[in-house]
């Protein structure tokens, strides 16, 4: 059936509208309006092309991927469409396909220079990634932190900052914090150090991490930090610092997009060295190669430091727990719930942790899943892990003798949300998410036995000229 002028005529109104909350950073608004004019025509390109960007934006690689195809099929010759579903399958590890659709561009304007570097850089990745393979062969499993000897570097008499010369201190975290204000870097010996322990130490505990919160004890639960320091500090500045009467656990997330990831995970983990019953990290999705390739935090960490560094961060997030459980009642972790039910913890606490996430199966659905609002489960909109909807969680629930699920992963304008019926709670600590979503962080503080939450929320400090994403991927500086 054609389209009624009219019908074209309200479209074009919409993708208008649409385009107006693109510009100030409305994603969710703007992606509705695409879909409306979606709804009024159906075969314009460039609506399925402007709705795959915000998707994008919104890090839904799934749903961006799909529409990118569709306004390939609609107009083959729509380049931006191909660039679009390149930068989704790049997000999603999925590098051939990329250098596909970027080859065909470059194919299409062989004169185009963004055209050519997306296809050189997308190249490179390739061949890299092809490259680390056959040395990883090479190597018969030999493994970074075998082949750095930290106890026999030497630190120069010019390096003024903290020293790590035996167990780590609360002056020491004190002095890190200060030096790290000063925009200064740990020397390489002590941050050796802090990744060689915590290797040790995370390799010898269980996939699943249970916590004991006294009677009148209170303890907090942040999410998402990515990269943001100094907004980081302003939690402990609200919260109080990390201590053993004051215990906190960060749900994953920890680096990339924020160009000051080195200085959150290096406060992080100098934590948990002090306060390892105290203190605690999950692994997110973002605390594996593709996403640190990709978002940040590999190219800063090669910036302010090594390549080595790097491999050897690698090594120690493939250690980190996947998910925590409080008193026997609250189950934590960083995205969300399975695609089957009768998963139990004694399941997820047999899981291979130390690797790369699979690109499905419990493991991937424990980093990667959203809830939704519908009963039943749905294909990702990120394209990897489930959407699971309160009927999934209840069973979850009761299957287990767990009360709530509190899970992270996603941006909330207020720093959290409360959903299925108050049995899932997603919290976000990362406020004006990368400079320019207007959200605010929180953080969530439980209080033995009952452990009702109560939520904090609070809007992004200053900090120094450094814009987000100025490490990653030139495919990402170029996104669109």
């Amino acid at each position: 059936m054609a389209t009624s002028e009219e019908d074209i005529q309200k479209a074009a109104e919409a993708k208008a509208r649409a385009n107006d909350f693109f510009s100030n950073k409305h994603y969710p608004e703007a992606i509705d309006l695409y879909t409306e004019a979606i709804s009024l025509n159906g075969n314009c390109a460039i609506y399925y092309g402007n709705r795959s960007l915000a998707y994008l934006r919104t890090e839904s690689y799934g749903y961006a991927l799909t529409d990118a195809s569709k306004a390939i099929s609609l107009d083959p010759a729509y380049l931006k469409g191909y660039y679009r579903r390149a930068t989704a399958n790049m997000a999603l590890g999925k590098h051939r396909a990329a250098l596909t659709d970027y080859e065909a561009v470059h194919k299409a304007r062989p004169n185009d220079k963004d055209a050519r570097n997306k296809f050189m850089e997308c190249q490179k990745v390739v061949r890299r990634i092809r490259f680390e393979k056959a040395i990883a062969a090479d190597n018969d499993g030999k493994s970074v932190s075998d082949t750095v000897d930290w106890t026999t570097m030497s630190v120069e008499s010019t390096y003024e900052g903290p020293r790590l010369e035996d167990d780590i201190s609360q002056s020491f975290m004190e002095e890190l914090t200060e030096w790290y204000k000063k925009q200064k870097v740990l020397h390489k010996k002590y941050a050796y150090k802090v990744l060689a322990l915590l290797k040790e130490y995370f390799s010898k505990q269980p996939s699943v991490v249970d916590i004991v919160v006294p009677d009148g004890g209170k303890f907090t639960v942040c999410g998402d930090i990515h990269g943001q320091y100094f907004d980081l500090l302003n939690i402990f500045r609200l919260n109080g610092n990390p201590s053993e009467q004051n215990p906190y656990l960060f749900n994953g997330d920890f680096v990339d997009r924020g160009s000051f990831s080195i200085e959150v995970i290096f406060t992080l983990f100098g934590y948990k060295l002090l306060y390892p019953n105290h203190f605690f990290m999950s692994r997110g999705n973002h605390e594996t190669i593709n996403m640190n390739q990709m978002y940040g935090f590999s190219g800063e960490c090669k910036s302010k430091y090594s390549s080595t560094m790097d491999d050897f961060f690698t090594e120690v997030f493939n250690w980190l727990p996947l998910s925590h459980v409080i008193n026997h009642k609250i189950f934590v972790t960083h995205g969300g719930l399975f695609s089957g039910d009768e998963v139990s913890l004694d399941k997820l606490r047999q899981l291979d942790r130390n690797r790369q996430p699979p690109s499905d199966g419990e493991m991937c659905e424990l980093l990667w899943s959203d809830p939704q609002p519908e009963s039943g489960r749905s294909q990702s909109k990120r394209g990897a892990g489930t959407q699971f909807g309160p009927d999934v969680t209840e069973r979850f629930l009761e299957h287990n003798n767990l009360d709530l699920v509190i899970r992270s992963h996603e941006v909330k304008q207020e720093g959290y949300e409360v959903s299925h019926g108050g049995r899932c709670i997603t919290v976000f600590s990362a406020p004006n998410y990368c400079d320019q979503m207007g959200n605010k962080g929180a953080f969530i503080n439980l209080h033995a036995p009952d452990l009702k939450p109560e939520f904090t929320s609070y809007e992004a400090v200053p900090h120094p000229d450094v814009k987000p994403m100025a490490y990653a991927s030139s495919l990402f500086s170029m996104l669109g």
